[in-house]
């Protein structure tokens, strides 16, 4: 009896041990995944334990959930502002948040926004210039070229967007196997001046072609260069995405050249750019924009497949015809979403853009592009947030 009673006793201790230590240990694991909440709202974010804003990855016991705004600003000091974008998902943090209110909820009820829809980034920037419209998402060559004509003063780029998402097409018909292939050919791009412009004219002067002379490159908006490939009017086109899934889907193309392959440390495509004058008067309703910016590149990251849904259905809106959710699910493969400005690929694009004449007598350089990154807003919302700072 005295043995069975003390082992009894035993049984009871351990089990008394067991009880506190699991206790503790549930503590421990609620108080290691317990993260601070800036507001009380659905988040946009995941539930998993990494947050991938911009090109960090982070433990969530650092990282603030990006939040649609519990007690949206009221007294903002612009009634209006007007939001300049593409029908491209180079611009998919707009094309999402724009089209379903959530850039509104981000800005509230005392400031309109009004959108105006562009096909390349020239018309854009001249809009920009005219104070027609005050933020825009938009190529980095437009937005350097504005910058330089302007002796710095018409715009500053206050983030990044997307990095790749561009692609050479060619025609199947036009039995083009390599560069030796291309004199004679007909190509085409979405506007002068236009980023996928730059990459195609420098593309073909690297490989010893000069546009009149051994090849022929047409600028027209994204939309006709697909009726004209499907026409067989032109042998290939460099354009950004969906355009150019769409050309292998129903024009029959095919990808040449996915132009991320020249770019090994990423190339952007699209910057976030607010007007100078907008800035300075209205600093408050430009942070609420690039806090929706952030919002919505936090989304798409974390949710690609439901991004991927509305981006069909907004596309095919704007359009005016569908798109197909597999064409959008496939061109999202060939770029990403990033708040940094990828400044060393904008460098280098502005170099390539002078080398072909496109900005005037004087060679960018980093010190001269220097002014046009305002980034301070932004990185006073990622500390915030608790992600990583950029730089420009």
């Amino acid at each position: 009896m005295e043995t069975r009673s003390g082992v009894s006793r035993n049984y009871i201790v351990i089990a008394v041990i067991v009880v506190v230590l699991v206790a503790i240990g549930g503590y421990a694991v609620a108080t290691m995944y317990a993260s601070p909440s800036k507001s009380t709202s659905t988040t946009s974010g995941s539930s998993s334990s990494t947050s991938t804003v911009g090109t960090s990855t982070l433990s969530s016991t650092s990282v603030v959930p990006l939040t649609l705004p519990t007690n949206p600003p009221t007294n903002n000091s612009a009634s209006v502002v007007n939001i300049g974008y593409y029908a491209n998902l180079n611009h998919a943090p707009a094309l999402i948040g724009l089209s379903n209110g959530d850039f509104q909820k981000f800005v509230g009820p005392s400031t309109k926004i009004q959108t105006t829809l562009f096909t390349s980034g020239g018309p854009e920037m001249t809009a920009l210039v005219a104070g027609k419209i005050n933020i825009a998402y938009v190529g980095p060559d437009p937005a350097v070229n504005a910058f330089l004509a302007s002796n710095g003063t018409a715009l500053q780029i206050i983030s990044g967007v997307a990095n790749g998402g561009a692609v050479f097409v060619v025609r199947n018909a036009s039995n083009i196997n390599s560069v030796s292939d291309f004199k004679g050919k007909v190509f085409a791009a979405p506007g002068v001046g236009n980023t996928q412009d730059i990459a195609l004219r420098h593309y073909l002067e690297l490989n010893g072609y000069v546009p009149g002379v051994n090849v022929t490159v047409q600028d027209t908006p994204n939309a006709n260069i697909v009726t004209l490939m499907t026409e067989g009017k032109i042998d290939g086109a460099w354009v950004p995405e969906p355009w150019g899934e769409i050309l292998v889907a129903t024009a029959g193309g095919h990808i040449f050249l996915d132009e991320s392959s020249l770019w090994p440390n990423g190339f952007s495509t699209t910057e976030l750019v607010v007007s100078t004058s907008f800035m300075k008067a209205h600093p408050d309703v430009v942070r609420e924009v690039l806090e929706a910016n952030l919002y919505e590149i936090e989304f798409i990251q974390n949710h690609p497949q439901q991004a991927a849904v509305i981006l069909n259905n907004v596309l095919g809106n704007l359009t005016g015809g569908p798109i197909g959710l597999s064409i959008v699910q496939s061109a999202l493969t060939r770029l990403s979403f990033t708040n940094s400005p990828l400044e060393a690929s904008v460098l280098q694009q502005a170099q390539n853009a002078y080398k072909l004449g496109d900005l005037g007598s004087v060679a960018p350089t980093a010190s001269s592009l220097s002014g046009i990154y305002n980034l301070s807003m932004l990185n006073s919302l990622l500390s915030e947030y608790g992600l990583p700072q950029v730089t420009g």
